[in-house]
């Protein structure tokens, strides 16, 4: 793994050529709701050959906070990384098993962190599976040996606060017009014609706003090549934006798209965490 990964991505083949190296450390995202997109069940589990579960809805979330997903607290970070053994030296691969739906939202929290080594399996488990490469029946166990800090290794993170946004940065913004703000959900919901899935939440979007359903940046298990991906964007953005901020339901599959943006090589991307359940929810805010 000494070659230079310019993209945030990696493919099921690099993946399992790496798999007995020492500095990496493959994550399983999967999260048990899904919402946006008709999941892939299965069957039976399986997971990928040495893979740790990240748990993104309790343990890698501030539920301390009224925001649903809230961005993890610094301290919640350390503790988790640090008993899945992950170092800023680690080279952190994370997956998940609908292709790509919650991954990228790992990804995003380690990025803001600070970690540099960490990338999305683009295609996830289905993608595995559909090119027949081995699984297991069970996730890899942490141990005491593997915590960093049992080890005495000191967790370092250098968090880019201007990566997350709030309501009130993005209310700041909204007339701005070297911003571009997208929506990652459907067109039904952006439109105020679907329902919201939350109780009291208003339907519409934030005005601005651009319609981006992260369905439109996928190619069947992964996402589209970076030069459709530019395309895309070149449709949609300002033209020349100094700034993009992304939303979505809840702050998940928002950073579909800013996965996306990056690997279009736009690196000026910004989550706006609390995305439409807190945006729809607090009436001072306006809508359109």
């Amino acid at each position: 793994m000494k070659q230079m990964i310019t993209s945030p991505l990696v493919t099921a083949q690099w993946l399992e050529r790496h798999l007995d190296n020492d500095r990496l450390i493959v994550l399983d995202a999967s999260m048990d709701k899904v919402v946006g997109k008709p999941p892939i069940l299965y069957d039976t589990f399986s997971c990928i050959p040495g893979a740790k579960k990240l748990d993104l809805e309790n343990e890698l979330c501030d539920l301390t906070s009224k925001q649903t997903h809230a961005f993890p607290t610094v301290a919640q970070f350390i503790e988790i990384t640090s008993e899945l053994g992950i170092t800023q030296t680690s080279q952190v691969v994370i997956y998940d098993n609908q292709g790509i739906y919650s991954s990228p939202r790992a990804w995003w929290i380690f990025k803001v962190m600070g970690f540099d080594h960490v990338y999305v399996l683009d295609g996830g488990l289905p993608q595995w599976l559909a090119e027949g490469r081995a699984t297991a029946n069970r996730y890899s166990l942490s141990t005491l040996a593997d915590s960093a800090l049992e080890s005495g290794t000191e967790i370092k993170v250098n968090v880019q606060d201007a990566w997350v946004c709030d309501s009130t940065y993005l209310l700041n913004k909204l007339s701005d017009k070297d911003i571009s703000i997208f929506d990652a959900r459907g067109v039904g919901r952006f439109s105020g014609q679907a329902p919201e899935p939350r109780k009291g939440v208003r339907s519409g979007h934030i005005p601005n706003s651009v319609n981006l359903p992260f369905s439109q940046v996928l190619d069947g298990h992964g996402l589209k090549t970076a030069e459709e991906l530019q395309q895309i964007f070149a449709g949609l953005a300002n033209e020349q934006d100094t700034q993009r901020i992304f939303s979505c339901g809840s702050g998940i599959t928002a950073c579909i798209l800013i996965l996306a943006s990056v690997e279009a090589d736009y690196h000026h991307n910004v989550l706006y965490d609390g995305s439409w359940a807190q945006w729809g929810s607090d009436h001072k805010l306006p809508i359109e």
